[in-house]
């Protein structure tokens, strides 16, 4: 038995701190919840695991806490390990994989609930957000084992599930995802997670998921705005404008709060303030305050290279006056996109807040299908400053500030739990609507 160093890096340590804190703040774990590992050189040149120990808190991990261990032999620091070192081991051994996580994501794991006897073989989980489709796929893997924590059973599928697809759901348990990075992990747990709570919201208010669902797999495209850009590993410390101390300092505030509030998955939406001739641009706009994300200036003239996101960005500078844009992906907004009122046959155009705070703000919030064009959604926007976009996420805009921005999506995420709560109480919406909103 080999007796190897539990010395772990600062900058290794640093990072399983901080998604580790990252991962409690968006509730994806109890206090001494799941684990994460990732597999890394040492300085022979040799594999090695780094892993949480059992029992400890990410949210507060200290240096005993991260067990180095050898990514080919059991060692000392192997029986100190999660219980679910075998399983990560295996993970790691996938081409191309460096960092799995094991989370307690619990809006997916009340979203693959069932009450069937057991043994079973739960369906697939079908995503029908345009992250969880994009991101994870047109299916989620969900398996129901005995024994589910750390058995043989799990060591052997969960590698296999994850070989073909970035994350997989053990029934009542939880989610395993892998990564490049332990950063990728993260955000395919949150991205996972995310898609829960879409679910769990659409049935709430009564929207037929599984007709959605069928939909969805004949013409995926007619379904969703665009595709997201796949999740870049590098250049999350990159900042091109260091030297403004100022605008630097409220998009790592505006950024935390994105993410604090559950206004958009780890790394996911972006925001944008306009210059004279460039714009400054954080393309994952969902920071944590300890992660942070990279925030670009780049030219304010539109480029062919552009992806969608960023065009759109431009596109709305070019026709407005406005000085911020955001997108983000709000779980409750994607589900009541898809919202019918009793006895109507086609989504709502609309979300009209019955909460005080709400109808103060905004007398009506627009509903806009899929591929509207982009003047349609820029008219909407200078009358509105919000827009929820059916399978493409929630835009806003502002006229002096990220803070100011920020407030829309915000109020909305308000507006629509208000909305929810008061349909799953089985109140007549319709009766609570201000009654100017049916003339916007």
């Amino acid at each position: 038995m080999i007796h190897r160093s539990w010395t772990v890096r600062e900058d290794i340590l640093e990072l399983f701190r901080s998604i580790g804190r990252a991962s409690m703040t968006y509730d994806i774990q109890d206090s001494h919840s799941g684990n994460m590992a990732i597999r890394l050189l040492d300085a022979s040149g040799g594999d090695q695991i780094i892993i949480t120990a059992t029992g400890s808190q990410k949210g507060d991990l200290d240096p005993s806490q991260i067990c180095v261990l050898s990514a080919t032999e059991t060692d000392y620091g192997y029986y100190k390990a999660s219980s679910e070192t075998d399983i990560h081991q295996r993970i790691l051994s996938i081409e191309g994989v460096r960092a799995s996580i094991h989370a307690h994501t619990k809006d997916l794991t009340i979203a693959t609930l069932d009450d069937a006897d057991k043994p079973n073989r739960p369906p697939d989980f079908v995503p029908i957000d345009p992250l969880g489709f994009h991101h994870l796929g047109d299916h989620v893997h969900v398996d129901w084992i005995a024994v589910p924590s750390g058995s043989p059973e799990m060591a052997d599928l969960i590698p296999k599930r994850l070989a073909d697809h970035p994350a997989t759901v053990i029934q009542a348990h939880g989610t395993f995802a892998r990564g490049r990075t332990l950063k990728e992990a993260f955000f395919l747990q949150c991205v996972a997670n995310n898609a829960g709570a879409v679910i769990r919201a659409a049935k709430t208010l009564d929207v037929n998921v599984e007709e959605l669902r069928r939909r969805m797999k004949a013409d995926a495209g007619a379904f969703f705005a665009y595709p997201p850009v796949p999740y870049a590993v590098e250049g999350d410390e990159f900042s091109e404008f260091p030297e403004e101390s100022e605008i630097l300092k409220e998009f790592h505030k505006t950024g935390a709060r994105v993410f604090e509030s559950w206004l958009s998955p780890f790394h996911t939406g972006s925001m944008s303030v306009r210059g004279v001739s460039d714009l400054l641009y954080a393309p994952k706009a969902s920071m944590p305050r300890d992660v942070g994300g990279p925030l670009l200036k780049v030219p304010l003239r539109p480029d062919s290279s552009d992806p969608p996101e960023l065009a759109l960005h431009k596109t709305i500078y070019a026709e407005t006056d406005f000085q911020t844009v955001m997108h983000c992906y709000l779980p409750e907004a994607e589900a009541y996109a898809h919202f019918r009122y009793p006895g109507e046959d086609a989504p709502a155009d609309r979300i009209v807040p019955i909460d005080a705070e709400g109808s103060f703000l905004y007398l009506v919030i627009p509903v806009v299908p899929p591929k509207t064009d982009a003047e349609t959604l820029i008219r909407l926007l200078h009358d509105y400053k919000l827009v929820v976009v059916r399978g493409g996420g929630v835009w806003s805009v502002g006229s002096q500030s990220l803070s100011e921005v920020l407030h829309h999506p915000s109020s909305l995420r308000e507006i629509c739990l208000y909305r929810i709560g008061a349909f799953e109480q089985g109140l007549d919406l319709r009766k609570m609507e201000p009654k100017k909103a049916k003339k916007w």
